[in-house]
C-alpha cells in the first residue's frame, strides 16, 4: 500500500508460496478507516464489497461494450493509479520483484522492507 500523494510505500503484505493479491489483502486487511480512498487494479474486483470507499475499473463482458462514461472513468482511475506503477517500477531496480527469489524464504519480507525503506529515503532525500 503506497501514499498517492507522497509516493512512500506506507505498508507491505507477504505469503509463503503463491497467493493472489486480492486473497492476502482480504487475509491481511486491517480495519481502514472509511475516509481513506482505495484505488486498485481490475485484479480487485468486489472490493467496494469490502471498503465502500474504493474504486476499481469497469470490465467489460463478452456481450456488452463499455460505455463512454465507464471508458473515461477507467481512464482517470489509470491516471491516479500510475504513481503506483512508478513505484513498482523503481523497486524493481532492485530486481527482488523482476526475477526469481533465490535466497531464503524468510528472509524475503525482511529484505522487501528494507527495500521500500531505501525507496522511501530517496524521496525524502531528495
Amino acid at each position: 500500500m503506497a501514499d498517492r500523494k507522497s509516493a512512500q510505500i506506507i505498508t507491505t503484505a507477504f505469503s509463503y508460496g503463491s497467493k493472489h493479491d486480492f486473497q492476502l489483502f482480504k487475509e491481511d486487511a486491517c480495519e481502514f478507516s472509511e475516509n481513506l480512498r482505495i484505488l486498485a487494479d481490475a485484479g480487485y474486483q468486489g472490493l467496494t464489497e469490502l471498503h465502500q470507499n474504493s474504486q476499481t475499473p469497469f470490465k467489460k463482458s463478452k456481450y456488452h461494450a463499455l460505455t463512454k462514461r465507464e471508458i473515461q472513468s477507467n481512464r482517470n482511475l489509470a491516471r491516479k493509479r500510475i504513481v503506483i506503477e512508478h513505484i513498482f517500477r523503481k523497486l524493481k531496480v532492485f530486481r527482488i520483484l523482476s526475477e526469481r527469489y533465490r535466497n531464503r524464504r524468510k528472509r524475503f519480507a525482511l529484505r522487501f522492507n528494507l527495500i521500500a525503506t531505501i525507496y522511501n529515503l530517496e524521496l525524502t532525500s531528495s
